[in-house]
């Protein structure tokens, strides 16, 4: 699916994060009654009337940076114009047009990209007349909206989805034929350098300098009779080449990607090690719920003898917890040192990823491991686990019944997503265990 990209911008404690909550459905951003609340990438995923997109929540211009306003504004404009397909500008009607709100619209309107100017904190029909002095910006149309109390929302969404097109917002079918594959990681780990040694040509332009790949580049191939797609995508950078506020546009290109793929790869820098940023990208490969391989890239500059594989995936998998069940292969592009191998990888995490366990096989696993470790007590009730089931693939989901859902602690899921794993592998997959109550 590739979904179409909504940017939510505005100066700091206009309601963005308001607006990206509800249109979100729930409360994701944290709302405060302070400027620059919104400082990590925050995105999420919307379905109106059956049709999807993703927004992505800004953050807002930081008015005492160093870096000068007029530079801060044309930074944040710029990363929204190139990333997104649509752009929310909120403004605050309590507050009147402000000179930042004027600058901010004369960049919007010189370029070629679909902008709302929409007016926040109309709580009511009786407070439209706030808007008409925002028509000073010479935009045909302003909409009043009140993100906190919902009135002008739905025709804002309405004419967000119009504004895509039905043929645009609807999901695309699953190419079944083809394994799809993502390259993401931060800049200059060697993401396209090892791409093209998989292709064995040059498709995509190498630099030394950081984010020299601009956007994802779909490249089809085949070998030993399979069928793949190979993303590469821009790399991520790092906080000390991006201001803070502004680091959240430079991930959306890799989302995006993730969303799309099948497997992901993701590249490690084996000089640098793991970083904060790599644990960031790993957390969004599991909340997307796809396969991962995790490849560290530049193996042939580590100094190393018998232990050292060992050493590293211990230390990489302390790192990123949560992905403790991720394959790890260690890779030079500049030698092409077992390079070729991380497609074997791809295809054995892929036979996981669209792995189905009998439901009958299921309930015999369920019924053993219940009785090794019985459920936790709830409020003086036994917890019953009646049956389990597998509803999906891509990633395996299961749901198992019981009398008390909420009675299921985390860390008897975790014990149940344990057994699941000694017992079928899923190797490089991110398993989906939810409770139910049965009838």
């Amino acid at each position: 699916m590739n979904k179409k990209l909504v940017a939510i911008i505005g100066q700091p404690n206009v309601g963005k994060s308001t607006l990206f909550n509800r249109m979100a459905g729930y409360k994701k951003a944290i709302v405060q009654e302070v400027p620059g609340v919104t400082r990590d990438l925050n995105y999420a995923d919307v379905t109106w009337h059956g049709r999807s997109f993703m927004v992505i929540d800004t953050g807002g211009l930081d008015l005492g940076s160093k870096e000068g306003l007029s530079v801060l504004v044309k930074q944040q404009c710029q990363l929204a114009i190139e990333e997104a397909d649509l752009i929310l500008f909120i403004m605050d009607g309590k507050a009147g047009l402000t000179p930042l709100d004027e600058e901010i619209a004369k960049i919007l309107r010189e370029q070629k990209k679909d902008v709302f100017f929409i007016v926040n904190k109309i709580d009511d029909p009786s407070h439209t007349d706030k808007i008409f002095d925002f028509y000073k910006l010479g935009v045909e149309k302003i909409y009043p909206l009140s993100a906190s109390h919902g009135y002008g929302f739905h025709q804002l969404m309405e004419e967000i989805i119009q504004k895509f097109g039905v043929e645009e917002t609807v999901l695309e079918e699953r190419e079944e034929d083809k394994i799809k594959v993502a390259v993401v990681g931060r800049p200059n780990v060697g993401k396209s350098s090892i791409v093209n040694s998989i292709l064995g040509y040059n498709r995509v332009l190498v630099s030394e300098s950081p984010g020299t790949t601009r956007d994802a580049i779909d490249t089809p191939f085949r070998f030993k009779d399979e069928e793949y797609i190979l993303i590469d995508t821009a790399g991520i950078r790092k906080k000390s080449r991006i201001s803070l506020r502004l680091e959240k546009y430079s991930v959306v290109k890799a989302i995006k990607s993730i969303e799309r793929a099948d497997i992901v790869l993701h590249i490690i820098d084996a000089t640098e090690g793991v970083t904060e940023q790599d644990t960031k990208i790993a957390g969004v490969i599991q909340e997307k719920g796809r396969g991962i391989v995790i490849v560290v890239n530049k193996w042939d500059l580590i100094k190393k003898d018998t232990k050292s594989v060992d050493i590293w995936k211990k230390s990489i998998q302390t790192r990123i917890k949560h992905l403790s069940f991720a394959p790890i292969i260690f890779v030079s592009a500049k030698t092409k040192k077992r390079i070729i191998n991380i497609l074997e990888y791809v295809n054995r995490v892929y036979k996981e990823y669209i792995k189905r366990i009998p439901t009958h096989e299921l309930n015999l696993f369920l019924k053993e491991i219940s009785k090794k470790k019985t459920p936790p007590m709830y409020k003086g009730k036994i917890v019953k686990l009646y049956y389990i089931a597998q509803v999906e693939i891509c990633p395996p989901t299961f749901v198992i019944f019981t009398n008390y859902p909420k009675g299921i602690h985390f860390s008897y899921q975790r014990y149940i997503i344990n057994r699941l794993r000694e017992k079928y592998s899923f190797e490089g997959i991110p398993i989906r265990l939810f409770f139910k109550k049965r009838g």
